[in-house]
C-alpha cells in the first residue's frame, strides 16, 4: 500500500499543473461561476499557507541542527554531527520536537560523559531560547500569520487527535481556518459600515 501510494504521489507531482487545470475545468462546469471562484481562493490560500509553513519550518530545522553542530564541535562534545541532525528532524515538529532531540541526545552524550551531557543541556536551553525569540519569528513566525496562541492551541490538538502528523498538519489547517474567518469578519465589519 505505501508503495503503490508514494509512485501514485509521484505521478500527481509530476502532472500537477495538467490536473489543477482540468480540475478547474470541472469545477466551473459544474458549480456556479461565484462559488467556483471561491473555491479556487480558498483552495490557493490552503497551498500558499501549507507551502510556507513547510518552507520555514524547514529553513528552521536546517538552522537549528546547524548551530547544534557548530557548537558543539566547538565545545568537542562527542557525536556533533548526529545530534544536529537529529535536532534538526525533530525540530520540524513545531514547539516540542527540539525537546525530544534534546532528550536523544542527551542520552547519547551522558552514556560518553555525564559531564558534557550536563554542558550540552547547557548550551541546548541557550541556542532554543536564541532559536525560539530571534530565529523562529523571523524564519517562521509570519509564514503563516497565526498568533502564537493559536500555534499552541494548533499543536495540542492536532497532537491529540493524531499524534506527530496531527502536530505538523494541523498549524497550516488553522491557519487558514483563522484566515477566512478574518476575511469573513471584515467583509462583515464593512458591510454593517463599521470601521475595523
Amino acid at each position: 500500500t505505501f508503495f503503490i501510494a508514494f509512485v501514485f504521489a509521484i505521478y500527481i507531482l509530476l502532472q500537477k499543473e495538467k490536473l489543477g487545470v482540468q480540475a478547474k475545468k470541472v469545477l466551473f462546469a459544474f458549480v456556479r461561476r461565484g462559488r467556483a471562484e471561491a473555491t479556487v481562493e480558498v483552495l490557493s490560500l490552503t497551498y500558499n499557507t501549507f507551502s510556507s509553513f513547510l518552507t520555514g519550518q524547514c529553513v528552521e530545522a536546517v538552522i537549528l541542527g546547524s548551530m547544534f553542530a557548530v557548537s558543539m564541535t566547538i565545545l568537542k562534545l562527542p557525536y556533533a554531527l548526529l545530534v544536529g541532525m537529529l535536532i534538526a528532524f525533530t525540530a520540524l515538529i513545531p514547539i516540542f520536537g527540539a525537546f525530544i532531540g534534546c532528550g536523544v541526545g542527551a542520552f547519547l552524550i551522558f552514556m560518553v560523559d555525564p559531564m558534557k551531557a550536563l554542558i550540552f543541556v547547557v548550551l541546548f536551553l541557550v541556542l532554543q531560547q536564541i532559536e525560539g525569540n530571534l530565529i523562529y519569528p523571523h524564519v517562521v513566525g509570519n509564514s503563516v500569520g497565526l498568533p502564537s496562541i493559536w500555534v499552541l492551541a494548533a499543536v495540542s490538538i492536532g497532537g491529540s487527535l493524531m499524534g506527530v502528523v496531527g502536530m505538523l498538519i494541523f498549524i497550516p489547517i488553522v491557519s487558514v481556518v483563522y484566515a477566512l474567518f478574518r476575511e469573513i469578519v471584515y467583509l462583515k465589519l464593512k458591510k454593517n459600515q463599521i470601521d475595523p
